[in-house]
């Protein structure tokens, strides 16, 4: 689907000042869409074509039946076709329809409301209403309507929306989480019965219409810090000034509120209040945050032992007189170890990924150290394997150290240097990991099948068990030994 960004781009030469401003009335526009029970759609003149209007962007109403059900971004409309946007823009005022329209056999109103930035009309806004479901005027229904009504003025005024950044637009109260519609003295003239019950959980016990919003809200909130806030900002709506929302916490509720001033053509109307109560949600949260916490800790201590059995191996190891034990007991500490540095990765993660390269960067400098004495051969890795889930790491991260430790120990004569590349080619559907040396080659009459390596075993019993996949070893173009791995990435 082609973005805001790229129909600007493509059909316009539009300032980036003016860009930033369509960018934010389209991430506002949810909560015109909903209080309006109407569509909202972004129409820019084009240029190249004097007296044509391109859609570059639509919003739906969740309160309310849709006027348009077919995706009309990219559509296009002449002056004679919607004279409506053109009077809109040559007039700088919001235009109305007298009278109902078709659409796909549905009655809509339209009004075309012009987007203006610097005192200059740089877009329309389309506000149409599907009339085939009658409504009931109802409070709530006049207080949407009638906030609609200011914040629409607004951005014909270009006061709304404000140029400060709002964080988290899209995780703001909506309409229907809670409204509450202040006079100009801050006074509630509606509060929404969503807006009370968050307030009833801050432990407001009676009806909000005829307080001071302010007031109330700071009598509820025990941090004076806090309380003082929120009193500001309300304030600061009323007066006209945008402000960011805030997250308010009284008695164990905690709820999200956003303070907008209405100030259609430059009078005061007072503000918009919209109130979320998000106790619920921050209470799984901090369950979130308390899981995390720990299963890192759980990765942590588990680092922690595999180390101790390490460490226990490679002091038995040093006692052992016997030159085969001793590189049994060696091999094992470096297996350990492997695993070790896995839960050591996710032991510092919130989730149960692990970034590989960064693994397998600290584990391959240990492989060539615990190799041989006599190996002069390097490692290096090539290609990104990039953050891969912990079921799948662990196994992989000891299938890598065999074949690379097996590269290391039978590739290269005593005191010949060579070198030893881990290479991994990953896309959206698999993951290839190559394991390449240049070594004299696999030896005569070689069968993977048939190899009693130990290592070996291990490889092929964990490529079959935990990453269903199977091992190719075959040689390399201009000398060498590859072990190739190919490794579904669906559902990971």
């Amino acid at each position: 689907m082609t973005t805001l960004s790229e129909l600007l781009a493509e059909h316009t030469e539009l300032p980036g000042a003016v860009v930033d401003h369509l960018q934010r009335v389209v991430a506002e526009w949810q909560l015109l869409a909903d209080m309006s029970f109407a569509d909202f759609l972004l129409w820019i003149p084009l240029p190249a074509e004097p007296g044509t209007y391109l859609c570059v962007a639509q919003a739906r109403p969740t309160t309310a039946s849709t006027a348009h059900p077919e995706d009309m971004v990219g559509a296009k409309v002449g002056t004679d076709d919607n004279p409506l946007l053109h009077r809109a823009v040559v007039e700088g005022r919001i235009c109305r329809d007298e009278n109902p329209r078709w659409h796909l056999e549905v009655p809509v109103r339209s009004e075309a409301i012009p987007v203006r930035l610097n005192g200059e009309v740089v877009a329309v806004l389309s506000r149409d209403t599907n009339l085939a479901m009658p409504r009931v005027p109802s409070p709530l229904e006049i207080a949407y309507l009638g906030s609609a009504s200011d914040l629409c003025q607004m951005v014909a005024d270009g006061t709304f929306p404000p140029k400060i950044s709002e964080a988290g637009t899209n995780t703001s109260p909506r309409a229907g989480d809670g409204l509450i519609r202040l006079d100009a003295l801050g006074l509630v003239a509606y509060a929404s019965p969503n807006a009370l019950s968050a307030y009833h959980r801050m432990g407001h016990a009676s009806d909000l219409v005829g307080m001071s919003l302010a007031h109330a809200t700071r009598a509820l909130v025990q941090d004076p810090f806090d309380a003082a806030e929120v009193a500001s900002r309300i304030g600061a709506a009323l007066d006209g000034r945008h402000t960011m929302r805030m997250e308010v916490r009284a008695r164990n509720a905690v709820v999200l509120m956003r303070a907008l001033p209405l100030r259609p053509r430059g009078d005061a109307a007072g503000a918009l209040v919209l109130v979320r109560d998000v106790t619920d949600l921050r209470r799984r949260d901090m369950a979130l945050l308390s899981k995390d916490a720990t299963i890192r800790e759980i990765h942590h201590r588990v680092k922690n032992n595999l180390q101790t059995v390490a460490a226990l191996l490679r002091l038995q190891a040093r006692r052992t007189g016997i030159p085969e034990a001793r590189r049994a007991l060696e091999e094992s500490v470096r297996r350990v170890n492997s695993i070790a540095l896995v839960h050591e990765s996710l032991s510092a993660s919130v989730a149960e990924r692990v970034d590989f390269d960064e693994l397998i960067d600290r584990v391959l400098p240990a492989i060539g150290d615990g190799a041989t004495a006599d190996v002069r051969a390097k490692v290096r890795r090539d290609g990104s394997f990039g953050t891969l889930p912990a079921a799948m790491a662990t196994p992989l991260v000891l299938v890598l150290t065999e074949l690379v430790h097996n590269a290391l120990v039978h590739a290269f004569d005593p005191g010949v240097a060579g070198e030893v590349v881990v290479k991994a080619v990953r896309s959206a559907a698999s993951l290839e990991v190559t394991v390449a040396d240049d070594g004299h080659g696999l030896p005569e009459g070689f069968e993977l099948e048939s190899s009693k390596g130990l290592g070996l075993q291990i490889v092929r019993t964990l490529l079959d068990s935990e990453l269903g996949s199977a091992l190719q070893v075959r040689a390399r173009p201009g000398g060498g030994t590859e072990a190739v791995i190919k490794l579904s990435m669906r559902g990971r």
